[in-house]
């Protein structure tokens, strides 16, 4: 008959105990392995906020063409004709050839399309709508990672945390004549 009990010599009780783990070689390569990716990877996630900055500026410059194409259609829907009733948003009565109404209030406008305004005044960057307040402040523009400044009727927009801020920007002229569209020149992403 055979016996069914194992026996267990010293040789199968120290193969057991170095089963559990890994050697030095593995460690060293599962390192070198992690290294190498890290360097690939490492320089992918820098740029990504160059790619934010552009994201950003290109948004804003929708926004503002947007909004310059609304308030134009909505002076053109209108045909000058002043509004019979206040705005509700407030500032008074739309006339629709100097100033427009919409939910938040009365946006100023030169030849049917935004004007350029200070900050504070509603016209452009109230239309834009940039920031969450109807007539951003300064400081509402600079929380909101903008960089805004007006030059007669120039307003430049620039984005902030650029290398370079005058090679981030685009900018909106306002029309100069009647039958004439402002100038909104294509987003300069050079120095985002």
């Amino acid at each position: 008959m055979m016996n069914n009990t194992r026996h267990f010599s010293a040789f199968n009780l120290t193969k057991i105990k170095h089963a559990k783990g890994f050697t030095l070689i593995e460690l060293i390569v599962v390192i070198l392995i992690l290294a190498i990716l890290a360097a690939i990877a490492l320089p992918r996630f820098t740029n990504l906020q160059k790619d934010a900055r552009i994201a950003k500026l290109n948004a804003a410059r929708g926004s503002v063409a947007a909004a310059s194409a609304l308030v134009h259609a909505t002076i053109l829907a209108r045909n000058n004709l002043t509004d019979a009733a206040a705005c509700p948003g407030g500032g008074g009565t739309a006339d629709n050839t100097t100033n427009v109404c919409t939910e938040a209030g009365l946006i100023g406008v030169v030849f049917s399309y935004p004007d350029v305004t200070t900050i504070g005044t509603a016209g452009l960057l109230s239309a834009a709508g940039l920031t969450t307040s109807f007539n951003p402040t300064l400081a509402e523009l600079n929380g909101d990672g903008y960089n805004y400044t007006e030059t007669g009727t120039v307003a430049t927009f620039q984005i902030q945390g650029a290398p370079t801020p005058a090679s981030c920007q685009f900018t909106y002229t306002e029309p100069t004549a009647p039958n004439t569209s402002p100038v909104i020149t294509p987003a300069d992403t050079g120095g985002c």
